[in-house]
């Protein structure tokens, strides 16, 4: 037996931050003991351990089967030596208790271990194994924590930047958030001590202890606007699809059923006060926001905003479509190197063609005038 105040006080500590409870502490020191002892006793051996956080003690057991012939002799032991008074090993037991009747073939007989005497090495093993054991299961909580927010913003606070790596502290828990360059807006600057808005992906329980979290997905900023218009909560307002390029462009497509709701509106605000405050989270980026149709034709002209569109032609059965824009809106239309078409088509699943009116017309007499030939 062992007893030591001091002991459990570490316990009671490291159960309250790492928001452990007392049986998960009492599994972590059964899996923490029972192996050290093993590589004492032997790998067979089996063990039974008593720990008391009221007295402060922890006592450890090693049963046998009471048989005729021993076979095994980490599990069994012989019906003389069961019940001779005698102490095995006394370096390794404690002085036997008085038996109340002699033991019978088939009987487990317990002996207490004398813990103090398993040495350095024990008690070095014993608390590896344990440190590693109450580590592994802190981060288990902390991660069940982290899921639990997993697909919604947090705002975290920036503790050190290496190598334009920041590193957050995550409130409520113990684990460290890592905002590395390809989840950083790119045209914003950070410093230690900001307080970020990030979005947290779900997150595996990996060894290496690495959290990722982002503010360039498309659904930081489809969060952000979770957080802003309360219909989109309600399910007043729905999402129905968002192309977001990070510090460039967003292209946010809504839609409502609700009478009286108009789902732009919404998202705009009253003065443009919700989306403002979109714009200020990733800024120099601009949000484009579309209403959603039923109508491929209408979506696709949508899509392209801020461009006006003359006519979109579509071939559903290859899901392309041409659209046709004024001469001189062609580059808007298109956008800084593709930009403005390359999202309007992640936004509505269509390969789209944009063209001027001049070049359409071109297109179209050149065609017409090859049909004629070849008719």
């Amino acid at each position: 037996m062992i007893k030591s105040k001091e002991f459990f006080a570490a316990f009671d500590q490291i159960m309250q931050e790492r928001g452990l409870k007392q049986e998960e502490i009492i599994s972590d020191m059964q899996e923490a003991m029972i192996p050290a002892l093993k590589k004492v006793l032997g790998e067979g051996a089996q063990i039974r351990l008593e720990l008391n956080f009221d007295k402060t003690t922890i006592r450890a057991f090693m049963f046998k089967e009471v048989v005729e012939d021993v076979e095994d002799w980490d599990r069994q032991i012989s019906l003389e030596e069961a019940n001779d008074e005698e102490i095995a090993d006394p370096e390794f037991f404690m002085e036997k208790a008085k038996a109340k009747k002699a033991f019978k073939v088939g009987d487990i007989v317990e002996n207490e271990l004398n813990l103090k005497n398993f040495g350095r090495v024990f008690a070095i093993t014993m608390k590896q194994v344990l440190s590693q054991k109450t580590k592994e299961r802190a981060r288990a909580h902390a991660l069940e924590e982290i899921n639990a927010r997993a697909d919604q913003i947090i705002t975290a606070r920036i503790t050190k930047i290496e190598r334009d790596t920041c590193y957050l502290e995550i409130p409520g828990s113990n684990l460290e958030g890592i905002l590395n360059v390809r989840g950083q807006i790119p045209g914003q600057v950070h410093k230690e001590g900001d307080f970020l808005k990030v979005y947290v992906n779900p997150v595996s329980d990996d060894r290496r202890g690495e959290i990722y979290v982002t503010r360039s997905t498309p659904q930081f900023v489809r969060a952000l606007f979770d957080l802003e218009v309360p219909e989109i909560g309600r399910e007043e307002v729905i999402v129905k699809a968002i192309a977001r390029e990070a510090g460039y462009r967003t292209k946010l497509c809504v839609y409502s059923e609700t009478q009286g709701i108009d789902p732009i509106g919404s998202c705009v605000g009253n003065k443009g006060s919700r989306i403002q405050n979109v714009l200020a989270e990733i800024g120099p980026e601009k949000v484009d926001l579309i209403p959603w149709s039923e109508d491929p034709l209408e979506f696709i002209a949508a899509a392209l905003s801020p461009s006006p569109v003359i006519r979109v032609e579509a071939d559903e059965a290859e899901h392309r479509a041409r659209v046709i824009v004024p001469n001189d809106k062609l580059s808007l239309a298109i956008g800084k190197g593709g930009m403005n078409v390359r999202l309007a088509a992640k936004l509505t699943g269509w390969k789209i063609d944009v063209k001027s009116e001049d070049k359409a017309a071109e297109e179209d007499a050149s065609f017409s005038e090859e049909f004629t030939l070849g008719g």
